[in-house]
This record gives C-alpha cells, structure tokens and sequence, in this order.
C-alpha cells in the first residue's frame, strides 16, 4: 500500500513541477510582451512629438480624454500619414481641427414628430 503511495506522491510532485514551469514560462512571457508594448507606446509617442505641435498634441490628448476609441483612431491616422511621409512639416491646431472633422464619425439624427 505504501507503495502506492510513494507512487502517487511522486506523480504529485512532477505535476506540480510541470506547473511551476509552466507558470514561469507565462510570467517570463508576459514581461516580454509587457516590454515589447511599452516600446512601441514610446514609439508612437516619439512620432506624435516630432509631427504634431503642442497645440495639436493637446488638442489629441484632450479628445482621447472624452472619446478614448476615436482618439486612438485619430492618432493611427496620424502615424500612418508620418510613416508614408504625406506629412510637410508639423501639423498645428488648425490642421487637426481638420482632420478631427474628417474622421468624426456621422452623427444619428432623430426626428421626433408629435402628432
């Protein structure tokens, strides 16, 4: 009977092993893409900074502040207009106002009629 035991002692033991492994292999994991995430956040940042004026950047942060969603979309068009090079110079405040009304979604208009 003891040996049983000392059997199923020992597939306990391998078992919780295979799970520490595992487990840090996820833990190691997770860092890496922790890392590799907060490059390119610096990444995006850095471009934002070098084709954006602090009006325009504010403006942004301000928009990403009330609608996170079109914000983040707002600044891939932003990146993806810098990484093609259609960007002359920086964009300033005006600009952006542009592109803002170029990129806000169409608004739902609703017709109430009373009768």
């Amino acid at each position: 009977m003891s040996n049983g035991d000392d059997e199923l002692d020992e597939l306990r033991k391998e078992r919780m092993q295979e799970l520490k492994d595992q487990a840090d292999s996820q833990g190691s994991n997770a860092e890496a893409q922790q890392a590799a995430q907060q490059q390119a956040e610096a990444q995006k940042k850095a471009v934002l900074r070098q084709h954006l004026t602090d009006d325009a950047r504010k403006r942004l942060n301000t928009v990403k502040m009330s609608k996170e969603g079109f914000g983040q979309q707002v600044e891939q068009q932003v990146i993806a207009l810098a990484r093609s090079g259609r960007i002359q110079g920086k964009i300033d405040d005006e600009k952006m106002k542009q592109l803002l009304n170029e990129l806000k979604p169409e608004s739902k208009s609703f017709d109430i009629r009373r009768r």
